[in-house]
């Protein structure tokens, strides 16, 4: 693998916005989308591949020197990645809310690189963003794809018990209605079981929206 730092076109010295800042230029620069249909399409993918590498690796390597001098976060403590996207920052982004942020990566991360770690993520993300039966099914393809992850597996099992069924919670979500009602249910049972599963998303990522359960 090259420099991370030079394939960025940062110093070593460059501080961590720096860092982003050049990443999110060199993203949205080379990102296959923009030439979708064209037979560069395949050569900008790679490129993106090894843009998204050389930030992953940086991030790790400035995440492993903090540890080093103030112990390493929990947070992060089973968590491994087997991509070569930036799921590691994405984690860290998402515990200190900042979502666009992590939307960002998630949307630039090139196809071949969207396995389980992926799906598992952008369903967290739809989470938040109240898309309910799209965030289902990004769960369950991560679990799908790695069926031996244990957190892909609890979170599945945690919304299933404690909001009875998927079906339930995701019935109104994709008709096209603009009603609040209707996304909750149309009832306070439907409201407690929104809430819930919000709930059980956040406490799976470190969070905790209803601290009494």
């Amino acid at each position: 693998m090259k420099d991370p730092y030079q394939v960025l076109g940062v110093p070593r010295s460059a501080s961590d916005e720096e860092v982003k800042k050049a990443w999110r230029d060199l993203a949205r620069k080379y990102h296959p989308d923009n030439y979708a249909g064209s037979a560069q399409a395949a050569g900008y993918e790679e490129v993106m591949k090894e843009i998204n590498e050389a930030y992953d690796a940086i991030q790790k390597e400035r995440a492993g020197a903090s540890s080093s001098a103030s112990g390493a976060s929990s947070t992060y403590s089973s968590y491994t990645s087997s991509g070569t996207t930036s799921f590691y920052e994405v984690r860290r982004l998402i515990n200190e809310e900042k979502y666009d942020e992590a939307k960002f990566i998630i949307d630039s991360t090139p196809a071949a690189d969207r396995g389980a770690e992926w799906h598992y993520l952008m369903g967290w993300l739809l989470y938040r963003s109240e898309n309910y039966a799209d965030a289902a099914r990004h769960f369950e393809t991560a679990c799908y794809l790695d069926p031996s992850n244990r957190e892909y597996q609890e979170a599945r099992a945690r919304m299933q018990a404690r909001a009875g069924s998927y079906g339930n919670v995701y019935r109104t979500v994709g008709t096209g209605s603009s009603s609040g009602d209707d996304c909750l249910g149309g009832d306070a049972c439907g409201l407690c079981s929104t809430l819930i599963c919000c709930d059980t998303c956040c406490e799976c990522m470190g969070g905790d929206l209803i601290r009494c359960c």
